[in-house]
C-alpha cells in the first residue's frame, strides 16, 4: 500500500514538473506532455503555443498565437482538419521523435509524420513563430527534423519560405480558412508556380484566381504598390536547391504578418500598439483588373479606362459583338499574321503586369538585346522582357504562346516587347511620321496663332463635343492634376432637361437645383446647375471636375461631362433613379423599403467607395462632405457616393492636411476637422460611422431627439452600448425582423462606434472597416465618440457650412 501511495505521488509530482516546465520555458523534452490549459513560450515571449479555439469555435487545435497582443492572433495550427471536441488532448513526443496529438483515448488525431531521426529530440519554439523538432545538441537550422515553417496555414511569416526544396520536392503554399471559425482548408492556394518562369498564383480549387507575376529584381510584376519601405524587404531565391519568395522585417519590434484569407484575398498587416489593432498595410489585389484574365488573349486591362479592357497595339476584338457589350471572353486576335520572314518587329509597351510566364523560357545571363535577336529567330516567339529591371536591366524572359492576364500600371510596370508584322509595324511609324512632321511645322510657324486660338477658346467656354483640361491642385501639394472631361453645349442640356423646368427638377440646395434629363439617344443624365450666389463657386466647381473625373468604381457616382457657357457652370452625373440615401431612410414610409439586408449593402457599399478613394485609387483623395444627402442609389439601390466639390487630393504618401476653411456639413464632421481644421481619412472615416448609425437608426445626428437626454445621436449609441442595449437604436421599421440578423447588427454598430471615436489614432481604416463587415474577425471595445456633450436643442442647418478658423498667435 506505501508503495502504491508513493508511486500516486510520483506520478503526480512528474505530472505538475511536467505542465511547470512546459509553461516557462521554450523548449519540450520527451519526458513532457503539453494538456489543454498549458502552453509553452517563445525564448522572447514572442509567440505562445498550446490548445486553442479560433473565432466563435468550440474545437480544440493545437496552434501558435502572438503571446504580447491582447487579441489572440493565431498564426499556424497544427490538426487543422481534425480537430477535439473536447479539452483533453495532449501533445507529446512517440518514441520516434514526432509530434503526435492525441485525443481523450490516447489516439493519435495528428502527427508530424516526420521521416527524418534525431538522436536526442526536443520540441522548441522560437521567436520567429516557428516550431521546429531538433537534435538537442544541434541547433543548425538546416539539420531541423520537422519545422511548422514547411507546414503553413493561411499564415506567411517574416523569415519563413514560400516555395520549393527542389531536392526533396518540398512545396511550402499557403491554403486559406474555411472561416475564421474553421481553419480546415478553403477555396484558395497561394503557390510559387515553377511551370516556366516562376510567379506566384492563387488558386480558387484548381483554377488560377488571382496571379502576382513574374518576380522582377525588385517586386512581383503584378504588385506594383510593394515598393521597398522601412516595414520590411522582400526577395526571390532561386537556385538548383531552392526557389522561394521570403521577406523580413526591418523593425523586429512590430509584429507583422501576411494572410489569405477566407475571400482569397492576399494582404499584409501590421500590429500598431498605440492603437492596439491590427492595421492592414497591402492587399494584393486592388481592383477588377486583378481577376485572372479578365480581357482574355492579348487584352490589357486599365481600370481607369472605360471599358476597362482594350487589345493591345496590332490586335484587335476576336468578336466586335461581343466587346460592345462588355464581353471579353473572346480576347482579341492579330490584325495581321506573323510572316517570320518579313522582317517581324517589336511594339514596346511600357508599364505593364508582365503576362501569364508559365511555359515562358529565360536566361537570367542574357542582355535585352540578345533577348530580341533569340525571340525573332524563333517563329513562335510572341514577346519578350527582361527578368530583372534593377539598373538598366537583365536576363531574357520569351513567351511563346498568347499573352494573358496583362493589366496596365501607372507607376512601377514592366517593360513588354510585344511582336507584330512588319505591315502593322510599318503602318505604325508612318502614323508617326504623319503626325510629327505637321505637328512640327505648326509649332514652328504657328506658334502665336495657336496661342491666342486657345486663349480666345477658352474665353467663349464653347461646348460640343470638345473636352475641357482642367490644371487645377485640388488641394495636391505634390503637383498639378489634370481632368479631361467631355463639354456639353448649354442648348443640349437646356433640350434634354425641358428647358430646366419644375417638372424636372429632383432637388434643390445651397448649390442650385439637380434637374432630370434626357439625351436625345435616349439616356438619362442628372443636370447639377449651380446657382450664380452658390457656395460652391468656380474653384469648388473645377476641383469636382478634376476628383471625380479620374475615378471608376461601382460605388461612386460617374462623372459624364460639364458645362461653361454664359456664366452657367454644370455638371452632368449619371442618372440615379432612387435619388439619394436620406430620402429613404430619414422617411418613416420610405424607410420601410429598406429591410436589414438592403441597409447592410449600402453600409458595405459606401465603405468600399470609401476605400477606393482612400487607398486604391490612382488619386488619394478625402471627400470632406460624406453625409446621407451625398449618397444616391441606383436601381438596384446600390450606393454611390457624390459631389466632390469639397474634396482634397493628396499624394500617394499623404493621409491628411490643414486648412484654414473648414467646410462640410454639422453632424458629419469630426471634431479635429470641425474645431482645428485638421482634416485626414481618419475625418471621412468619422463621417463614415455617423452616417452608419443613421442607416441603422433611420434617424439624422444633428436633429435627433431624445425624451430622456439632450445628447445627439451619436450620444445616445454610446449610452445604449455601455448600458448593453445596443439594439435598442435600430429603426422601429425593422427592428421586429432583425432577428436572424442580430449579430451583424450589433457588429455594424460596434463599427460605428469605432468610426466616431473621439481620436482619429482610435478609429480604423476604411481597409479595416471593410473587413470588420466581411469577416467575423474579433472588434475591439470603442472608446467614447466624438461631440460627446449634452447640447440644447436648436434647429440647425445642415446645408454645407464654410468655417474660417483662425490662428492664435503671441503679440
Amino acid at each position: 500500500m506505501e508503495m502504491c501511495a508513493n508511486a500516486f505521488l510520483f506520478s503526480i509530482l512528474f505530472l505538475s514538473l511536467s505542465l511547470n516546465s512546459a509553461a516557462n520555458v521554450d523548449i519540450l523534452r520527451p519526458n513532457q506532455n503539453i494538456t489543454d490549459g498549458s502552453t509553452i513560450v517563445s525564448a522572447g515571449g514572442h509567440f505562445e503555443l498550446g490548445f486553442i479555439s479560433p473565432g466563435s469555435s468550440t474545437n480544440r487545435y493545437v496552434g501558435i498565437w502572438y503571446k504580447k497582443i491582447p487579441a489572440k492572433t493565431i498564426v499556424w495550427i497544427a490538426n487543422k482538419e481534425t480537430p477535439l471536441n473536447t479539452t483533453s488532448g495532449i501533445l507529446k513526443h512517440n518514441i520516434n521523435g514526432n509530434l503526435i496529438i492525441l485525443n481523450g483515448l490516447g489516439h493519435v488525431v495528428w502527427s508530424s509524420n516526420s521521416s527524418t531521426s534525431v538522436n536526442n529530440p526536443v520540441l522548441q519554439l522560437l521567436d520567429s513563430g516557428n516550431f521546429v523538432i531538433r537534435d538537442e545538441n544541434d541547433s543548425d537550422t538546416e539539420n531541423y527534423a520537422w519545422q511548422s515553417f514547411d507546414n503553413p496555414g493561411n499564415t506567411f511569416l517574416p523569415g519563413s519560405k514560400l516555395g520549393w526544396n527542389l531536392e526533396t520536392g518540398l512545396e511550402r503554399y499557403l491554403s486559406s480558412w474555411k472561416s475564421e471559425d474553421d481553419p480546415s482548408p478553403g477555396e484558395y492556394t497561394y503557390h510559387v508556380d515553377r511551370d516556366g518562369y516562376p510567379q506566384l498564383i492563387m488558386r480558387k480549387g484548381s483554377a488560377i484566381d488571382f496571379r502576382a507575376g513574374t518576380w522582377n529584381g525588385v517586386r512581383f510584376s503584378g504588385s506594383p504598390n510593394l515598393k521597398p519601405n522601412r516595414i520590411y524587404h522582400s526577395d526571390f531565391v532561386s537556385s538548383n536547391k531552392e526557389l522561394y519568395y521570403h521577406y523580413e522585417v526591418v523593425d523586429a519590434s512590430i509584429p507583422t504578418r501576411k494572410i489569405i484569407n477566407s475571400l482569397g484575398k492576399s494582404q499584409t498587416w501590421m500590429w500598431i500598439e498605440q492603437s492596439q489593432t491590427w492595421q492592414l498595410y497591402l492587399t494584393a489585389q486592388k481592383d477588377e483588373c486583378d481577376h485572372y484574365a479578365l480581357c482574355r488573349a492579348y487584352g490589357s486591362c486599365n481600370i481607369n479606362s472605360s471599358p476597362a479592357c482594350e487589345c493591345l497595339d496590332g490586335f484587335e476584338p476576336k468578336s466586335q459583338k461581343e466587346w460592345d457589350v462588355a464581353d471579353w471572353s473572346s480576347g482579341c486576335v492579330r490584325k495581321v499574321q506573323l510572316s517570320c520572314t518579313d522582317g517581324d518587329g517589336f511594339v514596346k509597351h511600357p508599364g505593364l503586369k508582365s503576362p501569364d510566364a508559365r511555359q515562358s523560357w529565360f536566361d537570367r545571363n542574357m542582355t535585352l538585346d540578345e533577348c530580341k535577336s533569340m525571340c525573332l529567330r524563333n517563329c513562335s516567339c510572341t514577346a519578350y522582357a527582361n527578368t530583372d529591371i534593377r539598373g538598366s536591366g537583365s536576363g531574357c524572359l520569351l513567351w511563346f504562346n498568347e499573352l494573358i492576364d496583362i493589366k496596365e500600371h501607372k507607376q512601377n510596370g514592366q517593360d513588354l516587347y510585344i511582336r507584330i508584322s512588319a505591315s502593322e509595324l510599318a503602318k505604325g511609324r508612318s502614323k508617326v511620321r504623319f503626325i510629327i512632321i505637321p505637328i512640327i511645322l505648326t509649332v514652328t510657324m504657328m506658334l502665336g496663332v495657336c496661342l491666342w486660338a486657345i486663349r480666345m477658346r477658352w474665353k467663349k467656354h464653347a461646348g460640343g463635343n470638345r473636352r475641357l483640361f482642367f490644371k487645377t491642385d485640388g488641394g495636391n501639394r505634390n503637383g498639378d492634376v489634370d481632368s479631361e472631361l467631355p463639354l456639353f453645349d448649354l442648348t443640349t442640356l437646356a433640350n434634354a432637361t425641358n428647358g430646366f423646368s419644375t417638372n424636372s427638377k429632383l432637388g434643390e440646395g445651397g448649390f442650385g437645383s439637380v434637374y432630370k434629363g434626357m439625351l436625345h439617344e435616349g439616356k438619362e443624365i442628372a443636370v447639377k446647375r449651380l446657382s450664380k450666389d452658390s457656395t460652391q463657386g468656380l474653384k469648388e466647381f473645377k476641383n469636382e471636375v478634376s476628383c471625380i473625373a479620374q475615378l471608376q468604381h461601382r460605388n461612386l457616382v460617374k462623372l459624364l461631362g460639364c458645362s461653361m457657357q454664359k456664366g452657367e457652370r454644370m455638371l452632368v452625373y449619371e442618372y440615379m433613379p432612387n435619388k439619394s440615401l436620406d430620402s429613404f431612410i430619414f422617411d418613416k414610409e420610405q424607410s420601410k423599403v429598406l429591410d436589414w439586408p438592403k441597409r447592410y449593402n449600402i453600409i458595405y457599399g459606401i465603405a468600399r467607395g470609401l476605400l477606393y478613394l482612400h487607398q486604391d485609387s490612382r488619386l488619394r483623395i478625402i471627400h470632406r462632405d460624406l453625409k446621407a444627402s451625398n449618397v444616391l442609389l441606383d436601381h438596384g439601390m446600390n450606393p454611390k457616393i457624390s459631389d466632390f466639390g469639397t474634396a482634397r487630393i493628396c499624394g500617394e504618401t499623404e493621409t491628411g492636411a490643414n486648412t484654414t476653411k473648414v467646410v462640410g456639413t454639422y453632424g458629419y464632421m469630426s471634431p479635429e476637422y470641425a474645431i482645428d481644421g485638421k482634416f485626414s481619412i481618419k475625418s471621412d472615416v468619422y463621417s463614415f460611422g455617423v452616417l452608419l448609425l443613421e442607416i441603422v437608426s433611420g434617424e439624422s445626428n444633428a436633429n435627433f431627439t431624445h425624451p430622456d437626454h439632450n445628447f445627439n445621436l451619436l450620444g445616445h449609441a454610446w449610452r445604449t452600448y455601455t448600458n448593453y442595449e445596443t439594439l435598442d437604436i435600430v429603426d422601429e421599421v425593422i427592428a421586429k425582423s432583425i432577428h436572424e440578423h442580430q449579430l451583424e447588427v450589433f457588429r455594424a454598430i460596434n463599427i460605428g462606434l469605432l468610426c466616431v471615436q473621439q481620436y482619429p489614432a482610435d478609429r480604423p481604416t476604411m481597409a479595416s472597416v471593410v473587413l470588420m463587415l466581411t469577416s467575423k474577425v474579433p472588434l475591439p471595445q470603442p472608446k467614447q465618440p466624438g461631440f460627446f456633450t449634452e447640447r440644447k436643442l436648436h434647429e440647425r442647418d445642415s446645408a454645407t457650412n464654410y468655417l474660417t478658423v483662425t490662428t492664435m498667435a503671441p503679440r
